[in-house]
């Protein structure tokens, strides 16, 4: 198995964004993320973290509706 990322952007100059929107939903369920390497987090946290962002972008879209 390979150890490179493929955790690609489809936009890359909206990385500044994303690194942001996923710093803040972090610290909306109490993740302490931090800039770099996080591989220290449980699996917990790493879900909550990402389950925080898919809920803001299903809000998001539902306001545009």
């Amino acid at each position: 198995m390979s150890s490179k990322n493929s955790n690609k952007l489809n936009i890359p100059e909206a990385k500044a964004a994303m690194d942001k929107f996923k710093m803040q939903a972090a610290s909306d369920v109490g993740v302490n993320l931090k800039q770099g390497y996080n591989g220290d987090l449980t699996s917990r946290e790493a879900g909550s973290v990402g389950g925080q962002m898919v809920k803001k972008m299903i809000e998001s879209y539902e306001k545009s509706l």
